[in-house]
């Protein structure tokens, strides 16, 4: 049950109605990241998904992204997510995202010291890539956590729209 407002268990955005200047300013980053970020989608999708498990918000991590399988985001990539480190179906810069958000998310001051990751960083991903993924994670971080602390709509099962 959502703590502001008596919306539905799947109103996704009914409460943003409630700050309709600063839910504005958030619909605009969110549109951004999803729709022109540089990031490979599965790279941005493995990291999202990453940071949905971190924050336990289930419409997080039910969210899919209509153009996913055409990119080939399909639903391996999303049930491994937690393996991250190990399975081997993702790609070294798939692995080094996975492992910037979770880190973002878990150890922000321990990851920002940590020269070796940074070293690998840059052998995957221009300072642009990286500055794509790190806004990307922001948003992710706190957006989810907003609806998983306001209790949001965490029955929701969300699909992003195409790109197209």
């Amino acid at each position: 049950m959502s703590r502001i407002g008596t919306f539905a268990d799947d109103d996704l955005a009914g409460w943003i109605d409630k700050s309709p200047h600063l839910g504005g300013a958030i619909a605009g980053f969110s549109d951004a990241v999803y729709h022109h970020s540089r990031l490979p989608l599965r790279t941005r999708e493995l990291a999202r998904i990453v940071i949905a498990h971190n924050n336990e918000c289930a419409v997080c991590i039910n969210t899919r992204d209509a153009d996913g399988p055409a990119a080939g985001v399909d639903e391996e990539l999303y049930e491994h997510a937690l393996q991250w480190r190990t399975w081997p179906g993702y790609t070294v810069q798939e692995r080094l995202a996975a492992e910037f958000a979770h880190r973002f998310a878990t150890e922000h001051t321990v990851l920002r010291d940590d020269e070796d990751f940074w070293a690998r960083c840059r052998e995957q991903f221009s300072e642009e890539l990286l500055a794509d993924l790190a806004l990307s994670c922001a948003l992710w971080l706190g957006m989810g956590r907003v609806l998983r602390t306001l209790d949001i709509a965490q029955s929701c099962k969300l699909t992003l729209p195409s790109r197209a």
